[in-house]
Formats: C-alpha cells, structure tokens, sequence
C-alpha cells in the first residue's frame, strides 16, 4: 500500500473517531498516532488532512453538499462523509494532485470500508465536485493543473 493511500486510511480512523469524541479533537490525533507505527511521510500527510478537515470543515461540508442531490451531510453514512472530506479536501487544498487520481483513491477506499453502493455514492458525489471545481478553472475535469 501506497503511503498516500495508507495517509488517507488513517485520516479515516481518525475522523471517525473525532464523529464519537466531545472532547479536544487533539487528544484523539495524538492518541492515534501514539498507538500505531506509520511511515512518517503517511503520518504527516495523514496530519495535514485532518488538519485541513478541522480548520476548514464548513467550507469543506458546503462543497459536499452542494454536490449531493437528496442527501443531507447528517444522512450520509459516517464512513462515506468522512471519505468525501478527505477527498475534497484534497480536492481544494491540495492542487498539485490529479482529481481523478483523488477520485480513484476515495472510491478504492470506500469498497474497503463502506458498504454495498458507497463507491457509487462517492463516484457520483465526486465527479459534480470536480466538474463545478473544473468549470471555475477553466479546465478539463480529471486533468493535471
């Protein structure tokens, strides 16, 4: 496994956690790091993820929404939000990576950890993301900046 592809795994773990913890968000990340041996190029990247997500979790939450006809953020699968978060957050902050490569990635992850129809659900979700994200820019979805 890829370290990107383990870094969004345990940015994963992570965030599906923090749905069940009322605490400071900080005691669950350093919990989970402390407990697993990670590559430290995943670890940070990892890091950086949960960070975007918990620094920009309304922006992020907006796009995902704006995106996904009939399905309220509250409605949606807890695995599957937290999928959607990491790629978008990808997806807006992270713009040297390919949105298909981010797209591909969420979907594999989503046949890992979700159910029957997530992959679907987030393909689907996905490429609206893309597509207005694409039109703004003035370029192809799924292509290189």
């Amino acid at each position: 496994m890829g370290k990107r592809r383990q870094a969004r795994e345990c940015a994963l773990q992570i965030l599906f956690q923090l749905e069940f913890h009322s605490g400071d968000p900080s005691d669950v990340v350093r919990a989970y790091w402390e407990s697993r041996k990670t590559a430290l190029e995943a670890q940070e990247y990892g890091a950086w993820l949960v960070e975007r997500i918990l620094e920009n979790g309304e922006a992020i939450d907006r796009t995902i929404q704006s995106a996904s006809k009939n399905w309220r953020l509250a409605r949606m699968a807890v695995i599957d939000r937290n999928i959607l978060r990491i790629a978008v957050a990808e997806l807006l902050y992270e713009p040297t990576l390919v949105p298909a490569i981010v797209m591909d990635e969420a979907i594999e992850i989503a046949k890992r950890y979700s159910g029957e129809g997530s992959a679907v659900f987030v393909n689907g979700v996905l490429d609206a993301i893309v597509r207005r994200l694409a039109a703004k820019s003035d370029r192809p979805a799924g292509q290189d900046p």
